[in-house]
């Protein structure tokens, strides 16, 4: 059954399970980090809601120079993860604690040379794509819990 905020039918509708939740949203948390690169667009480098840290994609970049990493996959897989674990724990998470991961990559062929979560096994996807930003092999976005105190 659908609802709308006033118990009653109009165009914006919400199911009514959620009705009694509607106005009690919490204030997420975004995460900047300098050991990371920053975003190279209007986004944060994650935000945390509710004990989860949804951490954007990730690129090869150094941090501090904002470049490419040279090399070919492996070195730009290297730095993807690096930047994406030190992101996911300036959200005071931990690499233990990803629980879904998400690979874009310019050639599947490349997936083992990406493969090092290694003895950490969270859910995961890959996914092929024709282009990343500026020209990257490999991105690297995350899910990851966020222990609470």
């Amino acid at each position: 059954m659908w609802v709308t905020q006033a118990g009653r039918a109009a165009r914006r509708c919400v199911p009514a399970a959620y009705g009694a939740r509607i106005n009690t949203f919490r204030a997420y948390q975004t995460i900047s980090t300098p050991n990371a690169p920053s975003a190279i667009g209007p986004y944060s480098q994650a935000v945390v809601y509710n004990g989860t840290a949804y951490v954007s994609g990730c690129i090869p970049f150094d941090p501090q120079t904002m470049q490419c990493v040279e090399g070919g996959i492996e070195a730009q897989a290297e730095r993807a993860i690096q930047n994406l674990l030190n992101v996911v724990t300036a959200a005071g998470s931990e690499k233990s604690h990803i629980l879904k991961t998400t690979v874009f990559m310019k050639d599947m062929n490349d997936f083992a040379k990406v493969n090092a979560f290694a003895p950490y096994k969270p859910a995961r996807s890959a996914v092929e794509v024709a282009r990343l930003p500026r020209d990257v092999l490999v991105e690297l976005e995350c899910i990851a819990a966020v222990p609470q105190p």
